[in-house]
């Protein structure tokens, strides 16, 4: 999904198809329930209706009065190209911070417009979802078929990608644009709600209550087409969950293995040091001990930066620059987890009187890490989680 730059407060998208008899009266609705005092849009996405629909729509905005902090959009498909791409259409053409998607027909009531807004803006969750199948929700003049349909429908996805919504069939929700900025949505299917929550796991979603009534005028989309595509998004779905936890479990393998690679560099330097201090203290050369541990300090690191650059980080550069530039950083923040390692050991025994031999446990483990994630990071460039 591509980083759109925002520059309104909230855009609803309303994708259309042969939606003459509601459209007017849905967009007057939309406007009066949009907060006043932020600036807002709404796009409406229409698939060549034959009706007229999109037509109606440049009329209306034509004899609009200018000077509102909303302004009104349609955006003319050549063809009939189906729900969820005509949504992504309008999620890519849109410039608000907060989206709202809706259905044309008055199925969704313009008024749950402002509660969605209010949900995104004062607190921390990133979906909104205007659910049919929670407390307090009604659904009206719905047929017995339709609502069968519905629960099986909802049960499917449920179960076969372990959504923790009731409703994730919704077409009435919102969303904050930047959970979505860097997901590579497809428009999957005939419910695009069911892709977002698949591909944003793990963000705050909330579900509200409302009153769902069937279309007034006009027909339903549902076909055997719908149904079909339905079944098929289900499956890719399921593809994606699991090759993205196929993805985690192998990024976890090969963070886990860089940790241990680093660590056991990390013991083999411990026993070059202490082979350094004897080597020019006791038997090759009389240096004084401080002087020896200088050099065994050195040799050490040394041997340390080279083992873990080639093997631990796999990086074959050992061009001259950017092995001495990334030496500096790896001595530098080797010095920094020694620091943290000496402190925490003070701050455990000083203040908070642990004995010294699991204060140094502790610590030594802190400052390890500390070593292991700032070079990571910084000296070899990596992200953490890799």
């Amino acid at each position: 999904m591509e980083n759109v730059k925002h520059t309104l407060d909230v855009s609803v998208l309303v994708p259309t198809y042969n939606e003459s008899q509601n459209i007017l009266a849905l967009l007057s609705s939309i406007e009066k329930n949009l907060p006043k005092e932020m600036v807002t849009e709404t796009i409406v996405i229409d698939d060549n209706s034959p009706d007229g629909t999109g037509k109606i729509v440049d009329e209306h905005i034509k004899n609009r009065k200018n000077g509102t902090n909303h302004r009104i959009e349609v955006i003319h498909r050549k063809t009939k190209k189906g729900l969820s791409s005509a949504i992504l259409e309008g999620i890519q053409h849109s410039h608000g911070r907060l989206i709202v998607v809706m259905d044309s027909d008055f199925s969704h009531p313009p008024q749950i417009i402002s509660r969605i807004v209010d949900e995104l803006n004062q607190s921390d969750h990133d979906i909104v979802i205007a659910s049919r199948y929670i407390k307090g929700s009604i659904i009206q003049k719905w047929p017995i078929r339709r609502k069968l349909m519905s629960k099986t429908a909802t049960k499917i996805s449920k179960s076969s990608l372990g959504l923790g919504v009731s409703d994730p069939l919704s077409g009435f929700f919102g969303l904050k644009r930047n959970i979505i900025q860097e997901k590579d949505l497809d428009a999957i299917g005939y419910k695009m709600l069911l892709e977002i929550l698949v591909k944003t796991k793990g963000v705050s979603v909330k579900e509200i209550p409302y009153t769902f009534t069937n279309r007034k005028f006009g027909s339903s989309k549902l076909s055997l087409t719908t149904i079909t595509d339905y079944i098929k998004s289900v499956w890719k779905l399921y593809l994606y969950g699991k090759s993205v936890k196929e993805q985690e479990k192998r990024v976890l393998i090969r963070f886990l293995s860089k940790a241990w690679r680093f660590y056991t560099v990390g013991a083999s330097g411990l026993v070059l040091n202490y082979f350094i201090i004897w080597l020019f203290s006791d038997w090759l050369i009389d240096f004084w001990y401080l002087h020896a541990n200088i050099v065994g300090i050195a040799f050490s690191l040394t041997s340390n930066f080279v083992l873990n650059k080639w093997w631990t980080f796999e990086d074959r550069d050992f061009s001259a620059r950017k092995f001495f530039m990334q030496y500096g950083k790896f001595a530098g923040f080797s010095s920094l987890g020694a620091i943290i390692q000496i402190g925490l050991v003070f701050y455990l025994v000083e203040g908070h009187q642990m004995s010294y031999s699991l204060a140094l446990i502790i610590a030594v483990l802190a400052g390890a890490f500390g070593n292991f994630s700032l070079n990571k990071r910084w000296t070899f460039n990596e992200k953490f989680w890799s």
